[in-house]
């Protein structure tokens, strides 16, 4: 069979009518040059890692290849290769890249290696998901799907798990969705912000502190691993933790002990944990910022949510989903959503993911404007994250002043902010600062909470 007789990537249906597995072109990769001439290996999925660790796909034994230095993958349009900030650089048929579109024969160079690509005539099967919907993520979409059979499969699993993705894709909704459909799901489930405290109060906030520990603790402090005991621990923007804490973490995650600031006492703990983050932590460990050690503890299960820019198609879904989380009529969600209007949200390009779809489409409907496009899609990526939102978003906005010497976008953005800090001062005073019972009450996310209390200034306990 020749190469030209199968696409890179194609969706068949077995049974029920509804696709159920993705077909991906298999691909070998074999060294022609450098010390590790004469390796090969062939793929059983849609990507493969380069590297000088173990760890790897391709392990390549050589001094001038960092610890991860390149992954193939396959797309619908074929094979890319991606440095990840490696020490030396990938380069591609001679030509130093980022990121590039492979062909049959291409030569990758990866330190002082030379790779070569071969296609062959036969596909892997990949498993794609039944179901459109994984917790409060949406997508039916086959990038989407893929994602949520990895994420159904590690929600019955113990293991740790990194989320990796842009912002705004997500990885908050679906670490809580993760937590709900596994064993765990009736015990706590406590998220930190690893990129809200300093290190010291982070340490205290993880492992709790004694009193009298430092000036300003007057009383015991049970931290987020011990709150977190039988249940899980989300860890989020986890490569925005210091150099400081990192070994700190990873002898707890090697022990499952930890030991309060304070206190010589090692106290057990049982929590699954999770992290995420929108960086590549590879390119971490291989800039020296993130501990290679820390980095295999965290990704022993590792999944990556993809960008709304790979999945348009799941636009008009989530739009409506979105709006119906919102509260919005009927009438609302068929005027915002017009097949007009769904075609130019479909053909934006949203770099910041459904965060700032969902950004557009709640001043749409906060500000009763029947088009979202007002906002335009691209430019705004401030306000309600991907995880959650207000329950309700009109009451309030009519108190705040109007300054109409200002630009409209302006002041608009103003009402919003001023809405939203005040709605998120009154709800955790309500509830005596605790996040846990304020976010459930409002019908959000508690991720997305603590992000609206650090936005706003709002300190909660």
């Amino acid at each position: 069979m020749s190469g030209a007789d199968l696409s890179w990537m194609r969706v068949t249906v077995e049974g029920g009518g509804k696709p159920s597995l993705e077909r991906v072109r298999r691909f070998r990769l074999e060294v022609v040059e450098g010390q590790s001439a004469g390796l090969s290996w062939e793929s059983s999925g849609s990507q493969c890692q380069i590297g000088a660790h173990p760890s790897n796909d391709l392990v390549l034994a050589d001094s001038t290849v960092s610890r991860f230095h390149c992954e193939v993958r396959v797309e619908p349009d074929g094979p890319w290769v991606r440095d990840l900030g490696s020490r030396n650089g990938t380069q591609l048929d001679g030509v130093a890249v980022r990121e590039g579109l492979l062909r049959e024969g291409s030569l990758l160079r990866v330190g002082s290696a030379l790779v070569r690509l071969t296609l062959r005539p036969d596909e892997a099967t990949l498993a794609l998901s039944e179901h459109g919907q994984f917790g409060s993520l949406l997508g039916s979409s086959v990038v989407m799907r893929a994602a949520f059979a990895r994420l159904e499969k590690v929600a019955g699993a113990a293991a740790t798990v990194l989320l990796e993705g842009e912002t705004g894709t997500g990885k908050g909704a679906a670490a809580e969705a993760i937590h709900q459909q596994s064993p765990r799901k009736d015990q706590p489930f406590v998220v930190v912000d690893c990129s809200a405290l300093s290190p010291a109060l982070l340490e205290s906030e993880l492992f709790g502190h004694e009193k009298g520990a430092f000036t300003s603790a007057e009383a015991r402090r049970i931290g987020a691993f011990e709150e977190a005991s039988g249940g899980t621990l989300f860890l989020d923007e986890i490569g925005e933790l210091s150099a400081d804490l990192q070994p700190k973490l990873l002898r707890v995650l090697e022990g499952r002990t930890i030991r309060r600031v304070g206190s010589n006492k090692q106290i057990p703990v049982d929590v699954r944990v999770i992290a995420a983050t929108n960086r590549d932590l590879r390119a971490e460990v291989n800039a020296g910022r993130f501990r290679p050690d820390l980095y295999f503890r965290l990704a022993v299960l590792r999944i990556t949510l993809p960008a709304l820019r790979q999945r348009l198609e799941d636009v008009p879904a989530i739009a409506r989903g979105l709006l119906g989380a919102l509260g919005a009529s009927r009438e609302q969600i068929a005027a915002i959503c017009s097949p007009e209007r769904l075609e130019r949200l479909t053909h934006a390009a949203w770099p910041g993911n459904v965060r700032e779809l969902r950004n557009v489409l709640e001043r749409a409907l906060v500000f009763d404007e029947a088009d979202p496009e007002a906002d335009a899609p691209g430019g705004a990526t401030a306000g309600p994250g991907p995880d959650g939102m207000l329950a309700a978003a009109a009451p309030g906005l009519a108190a705040a002043p109007i300054d109409a010497r200002i630009p409209f976008a302006d002041a608009r953005r103003r009402a919003l902010d001023a809405f939203e800090r005040g709605y998120v001062q009154e709800l955790l005073r309500l509830h005596q600062g605790h996040t846990v019972q304020a976010a459930q009450s409002a019908g959000i996310n508690r991720v997305y909470l603590y992000r609206l209390a650090r936005k706003h200034g709002v300190k909660p306990t």
